[in-house]
């Protein structure tokens, strides 16, 4: 039996019929075996701030644990005025504070931009590649996930079209093998 790693999966977007949240949920159920997606929720947490760090709020330690209990990184994000959501920016100052002790630090990660739109968020991708480096996050780099025209993905019974399918099932395998790399 192949070693099961398990992988943050942080949705950019709040909304409650939000598509990057379907997305992540359509590549948990695409995951191979080894490779078991939990969603950690980032709704919750206050704007990150030294001063209250001091002694942190339930909110924070309780996400600085979830992500430290995983093995690998997935971030999936609508694009806000070609950058990420705040909500996900806090979530990353969140856990990559205090400075020294980021709970990302050499976990493989891997973005995935959904978006309406025809770019399928190029800059909030680009923009998130460019902290996770500071990070220290490997990213994945091929096959690049820009998703737009992502209102088609879906049916009106929420199921992923045929179409999408063996894009996110490329992206969903090659970052298995890229978590699978990076271990130990």
């Amino acid at each position: 039996m192949s070693q099961v790693y398990t992988v943050a999966v942080l949705v950019g977007s709040l909304r409650k019929a939000s598509l990057n949240r379907k997305v992540a949920q359509a590549l948990g159920e695409l995951a191979p075996s080894n490779l078991k997606l939990k969603i950690v929720e980032i709704g919750d947490l206050p704007l990150y701030n030294e001063d209250i760090d001091v002694d942190p709020p339930a909110a924070y330690k309780h996400f600085r644990e979830e992500i430290k209990g995983t093995q690998g990184l997935l971030f999936v994000t609508p694009e806000y005025n070609r950058s990420v959501p705040g909500a996900l920016k806090n979530a990353i100052d969140v856990g990559s504070r205090p400075y020294g002790q980021s709970v990302f630090s050499g976990k493989p990660g891997a973005v995935i931009s959904v978006s309406p739109g025809a770019v399928g968020g190029f800059g909030a991708n680009h923009h998130l590649r460019q902290s996770l480096v500071f990070l220290d996050v490997p990213c994945l780099q091929q096959p690049e996930a820009y998703v737009g025209g992502a209102a088609t993905l879906f049916d009106e019974q929420g199921k992923l079209s045929e179409k999408a399918r063996p894009f996110l099932q490329g992206f969903i395998d090659a970052f298995a093998k890229w978590v699978a790399r990076h271990q130990g």
